[in-house]
């Protein structure tokens, strides 16, 4: 039913110029809030924490930055050093996995498709995991981070291979598989987690596959940085190809569109976006499934509207999950995979209701 009203929603009649006119003022506007809410939302967490510091002072903090003396201001060292990585790096994770959400929504035409179905999450687990058990990321800081993101390209190319050598790229034959890859991964990460050494090194496992932003550091954030932001930028170049995959295959054929070099584009790019974010962050999920969803009930289905809608809002949602993380309510500690879940999950409920109301609407 939630394929059917996207496909009806992209394969309905062109309306009349004024209705067009109309729908892009309407798209210009939840756009340019959304923006606003953007950077409302990134100074506003650079202010909370067990030092507040005013957003005033956070402005002068980041001019005096780009004039290379943000250290002599006062609270300076715990913006620069400590809060604003974590906050560029919340909103560039979020942006970046929106968008392969997005990305792998129009791949399947199913809006319930999520980042995690690629299996690059599970094939970093595997990484991350091994060498934390192994005592490998003490050697250094990027171990660990490299070591997951060799585990999630490792994934995607040993599934590239197989769907080379049974020559069937159909969407529904390489979501068996990558079905198939999650728990095959899923159950190497349980093994090698139960046969860890002390329980100090299980929970140490246990808290990078919750995800976290609580090390974030610089470091992290130039790691993420470039196959982020190129993956992000490659995808925002094929939205003629996306708005074509909703309306089928034949269709998007007759349009001049390979689908099988765009699927496959499709699969790789978001694989490197969702490998480079998780080995930094760890797994958070619904970000990708969440974001991109709430976007198309605003924005429809276009992806030149969608995708940067997208990215605004998931950077939104994980910059104010890992705000509630760091302010720690009750005292405890929580980690940012856990408040997106407890956030995202009843979200969704009430987005997939929303959606099947629409549904039955446009029958």
């Amino acid at each position: 039913m939630l394929v059917a009203a996207t496909e009806s929603e992209a394969s309905r009649p062109a309306p009349g110029a004024g209705v067009r006119s109309s729908r892009r003022r309407r798209r210009a506007s939840i756009l340019f809030a959304l923006a606003v809410a953007t950077a409302a939302v990134f100074v506003v967490s650079l202010g909370l924490g067990p030092v507040p510091i005013a957003p005033g002072d956070i402005i002068r903090v980041l001019v005096r930055a780009l004039g290379g003396d943000a250290d002599t201001v006062e609270n300076g060292l715990v913006i620069m050093q400590l809060r604003l990585p974590r906050a560029l790096l919340a909103l560039l994770a979020g942006a970046g996995l929106a968008v392969a959400g997005a990305a792998m929504q129009a791949y399947f035409r199913n809006p319930l498709a999520e980042p995690g179905v690629t299996g690059v999450a599970s094939g970093a687990a595997v990484g991350a995991v091994t060498v934390i058990v192994l005592g490998v990321s003490a050697i250094g800081a990027w171990a660990l981070p490299v070591a997951a993101f060799v585990g999630a390209v490792t994934v995607l190319v040993v599934i590239q291979l197989i769907v080379l050598a049974s020559r069937d790229r159909s969407p529904v034959t390489v979501l068996l598989l990558w079905i198939a890859m999650n728990a095959f991964c899923g159950a190497v990460t349980g093994a090698i987690v139960a046969n860890a050494e002390d329980s100090q090194t299980v929970r140490g496992a246990l808290f990078w596959l919750q995800g976290d932003l609580t090390s974030a550091s610089w470091s992290d954030l130039a790691l993420v940085a470039v196959p982020a932001v190129l993956g992000i930028a490659c995808l925002s170049g094929m939205t003629r190809e996306l708005n074509a995959l909703l309306l089928g295959d034949e269709t998007a054929e007759s349009m001049g569109v390979s689908v099988t070099r765009v699927r496959v584009a499709l699969l790789v790019l978001s694989a490197v976006i969702v490998g480079s974010v998780v080995a930094v962050t760890g797994v958070i999920g619904f970000v990708g499934l969440v974001a991109p969803h709430a976007v198309r009930l605003m924005l429809g289905s276009d992806h030149r509207f969608l995708l940067p809608g997208a990215a605004m809002l998931g950077g939104i949602f994980l910059v104010m999950a890992d705000t509630v993380a760091r302010l720690a309510p009750g005292g405890g500690a929580w980690q940012t995979g856990i408040v997106t879940a407890l956030v995202g999950a009843p979200v969704f409920v009430v987005l997939v209701l929303r959606t099947r109301d629409v549904a039955r609407r446009a029958a």
